[in-house]
């Protein structure tokens, strides 16, 4: 097994999770077995009770992993679903060096930083990597060089080189260059010392790469290898582009990916980078174009969306159309919708409505009067997660006369709680890793719509991942169906879950009102966009006056 590491510098947030996933993305086409982890050195154990204003959304995979949203990154461009194991944080590690410590695994020997730790982060990156039947590994360290919290992970894979052997660890450093407008000069000297920090730690980058606003100039290459003592040919520019998946074409058209081949003895192949190729062009120049209204919570804060807004531009590349999102706080629907044409000022220039998942009571109104809005006027509708729960209680107040109809997590009081927590859900004390996470099984009934949209008409069985405590409660399914609302999908008999949770809903008639309690955003890829998003986004274009036939194939990404 060969191992990759991708540390940063100069600043946070520069792009390693997208750095990384394109240079996997590069390996992948190259017909090798890749597979990724992140390493995260906050003393969280995982970032399910992170706030999304501060991390960004929380990634869900398929075994129930609450993670960073780079391991949605690496999903998306490395079409896998990545391993258990796979997002080592500082309190994984340290609670497992207790647990032993606790047990005598350590016998009489003082427990400390090196080499218990640090053997503990070296475990935990092997089994990850042979758990996946990787070839290469990626493992990308967060945060900045330099931060306190992410010494114990540098000295693990400093070691790394000396466990292993030099062919088979390659050392990856992202830094930034800035430019400076007024003096009209790129800045190689915060890069400089990213380097001689990393160095005095005792690793030396194999690989510079350099994230700014535009393709850096020969001399500054030069400059940076000079200064680095990198080869100059090893020292690449992740420059800003419309869209992140031009990151891979980009790198692979400066030699990324014969680099990595050479520091690493891999055997000399052509990348197969068509995918990307016809993905960019068709985000660069569709065809067509809509605007879908996402009504959040989190509207400030657009990563807290970002598996939403992936899947849209997947279902865009799907229907060779572009994808524009109109942003809409939901506390600002529920204030002007008391307004004489409030709404329609809000969403009457739009070509379909998403309201996605969330958690807490503000802006609740506000996406219930978005999917009556949607209802009432026939325009395309897709509930995700809270955003079906939201449906199912617009729908019990206003067509099915269960008046002051609530979730229990709103209102415990509410005289119709057609949104409840489930018996099992009450026993469970505390919150970290106690909702229904992970794939999950939903049968779709015959001649529904969502059936059609999974390519299964006749009725199926198709899996979607899950994060929610929440379920719409059984009790009134019957009076919701005797009012018109078709419960289009369940969840099959599970072991320790009763049969018949409501999965997916949708409206009879009206041209495309669909809501999933499941999150199909967290399985959808480039090449293979979530049926629901894809979907939503041809009954858009139809809704705006637009036919077209869907390029790609849609019914992968749910199976």
């Amino acid at each position: 097994m060969k191992y990759i590491f991708v540390t940063g510098g100069v600043v946070s947030s520069l792009g390693k999770g997208v750095a990384s996933a394109s240079l996997g993305a590069l390996l992948r086409a190259r017909g090798y077995r890749v597979t990724a982890v992140k390493i995260d050195p906050y003393i969280n154990i995982d970032a399910g009770t992170m706030r999304p204003y501060e991390h960004g959304e929380v990634f869900v995979t398929a075994s129930g992993a609450e993670t960073d949203l780079d391991i949605g990154n690496y999903e998306r461009f490395l079409d896998l679903d990545i391993p258990p194991g796979s997002n080592i944080t500082t309190g994984q590690v340290y609670q497992e060096v207790i647990r032993k410590e606790r047990a005598g695994d350590y016998l009489s020997q003082t427990v400390q930083v090196i080499p218990h730790v640090t053997d503990e982060i070296k475990r935990r990156i092997k089994v990850a990597g042979e758990n996946a039947g990787a070839e290469i590994v990626l493992i990308e360290v967060g945060g900045t060089v330099g931060d306190i919290e992410s010494l114990p992970f540098l000295e693990a894979i400093r070691q790394f080189r000396f466990d292993e052997g030099d062919e088979n660890v390659l050392y990856l450093h992202l830094t930034l260059v800035p430019y400076l407008g007024t003096s009209n000069e790129f800045k190689t000297k915060p890069t400089q010392h990213s380097v001689a920090t990393l160095r005095s730690v005792g690793i030396s980058p194999d690989i510079v790469m350099v994230r700014s606003k535009e393709k850096l100039p020969p001399e500054i290459t030069r400059k940076i290898a000079l200064f680095t003592s990198v080869r100059e040919n090893r020292v690449f520019s992740s420059f800003d582009v419309s869209h992140v998946y031009e990151v891979p074409l980009t790198l692979e058209e400066q030699g990324l990916g014969k680099a990595v081949e050479a520091l690493l003895g891999l055997e000399r192949v052509h990348p197969n980078l068509g995918v990307w190729t016809n993905a960019v062009r068709t985000i660069k120049q569709p065809a067509h174009a809509v605007t879908i209204a996402l009504a959040g919570k989190y509207t400030a804060m657009p990563d807290a969306y970002l598996s939403l807004l992936e899947s849209l531009t997947h279902a865009g590349i799907a229907n060779d159309a572009r994808v524009n999102i109109k942003w809409i706080n939901a506390e600002e629907l529920d204030s002007s919708s008391g307004e004489e044409g409030g709404l329609e000022a809000q969403l009457g220039d739009v070509d379909g409505i998403l309201v996605p998942g969330g958690f807490g009571i503000r802006g609740i109104e506000g996406k219930i009067h978005a999917a009556q809005y949607a209802r009432e006027g026939g325009v395309p509708y897709l509930g995700i997660c809270l955003g079906m729960q939201i449906a199912v209680i617009e729908y019990a107040r206003n067509v099915a006369g269960l008046s002051g109809a609530n979730s229990a997590e709103f209102d415990e009081y509410a005289p119709h709680r057609v949104i409840d927590l489930m018996p099992e859900q009450l026993e469970i004390a505390g919150l970290g890793g106690t909702m229904r996470l992970g794939d999950w099984p939903m049968d779709l009934g015959a001649g529904t719509k969502i059936a059609e949209l999974y390519g299964v008409p006749e009725g199926g069985t198709v899996r979607e991942r899950h994060r929610h405590r929440f379920e719409v409660n059984p009790g009134y399914v019957q009076r919701l169906q005797d009012a018109g609302l078709t419960i289009s999908g369940v969840t099959p008999g599970v072991a320790g879950r009763g049969a018949g949770l409501v999965e997916s809903i949708e409206i009879p008639g009206h041209p495309f009102f669909v809501a999933l309690q499941a999150h199909p955003e967290f399985k959808s890829r480039p090449m293979r966009p979530s049926p629901p998003f894809a979907g939503f986004v041809a009954a858009a274009l139809a809704h705006k006056g637009v036919r077209v036939e869907p390029a790609l194939n849609l019914t992968g990404s749910g199976s």
